[in-house]
């Protein structure tokens, strides 16, 4: 992990990399998350930049290498799964947020994209099926109780770094 994280740096800054940032831009070379859908929402949780430029340090990265590793708990995959999918950083998810998922999972291209009356359609069945409390949003507890009944989920939430 240590190689691969300093490899992402520039070589003069190479000796330092316990003490050094990795730009999101440079994270986003990495092979695994060229062509992940939510590259910017993994960026953005794993980041404890003050800076808000989703740099990640070394323990960053590692954090990052952990959730997605094999080893990883079903819970703590479903935690940051949830932030991940938790587009507005509100600690639930609203039909925006759900909807910003699904267009990341169908593509937003035109041939890709959900009709209006599709959308609205799969936003209610995901509601219908994970809104426990009816609120009109899923919590975390309602989106790990959800994932508890879906062994497939952690195989699914897998990145090999």
């Amino acid at each position: 992990a240590y190689k691969r994280f300093s490899e992402l740096l520039p070589k003069e800054e190479r000796e330092n990399a316990c003490s050094a940032r990795v730009p999101k831009s440079q994270i986003l070379t990495l092979p695994e998350l060229r062509a992940n859908p939510f590259q910017h929402r993994i960026c953005r949780v794993f980041s404890t930049s003050d800076d808000g430029d989703d740099s990640m340090s070394f323990e960053d990265f590692l954090d990052m290498l952990s959730v997605f590793s094999d080893s990883a708990t079903s819970e703590i995959k479903s935690h940051y799964a949830f932030r991940i999918f938790d587009f507005d950083d509100d600690g639930t998810l609203d039909r925006r947020d759900l909807e910003k998922l699904v267009d990341c999972l169908t593509g937003q291209g035109e041939e890709s994209r959900l009709s209006n009356a599709e959308m609205e359609q799969l936003i209610q069945n995901i509601l219908e099926e994970s809104d426990i409390d009816k609120d009109g949003t899923i919590n975390l507890s309602e989106f790990q109780h959800v994932v508890s009944r879906s062994p497939d989920f952690a195989s699914s939430f897998k990145i090999v770094l």
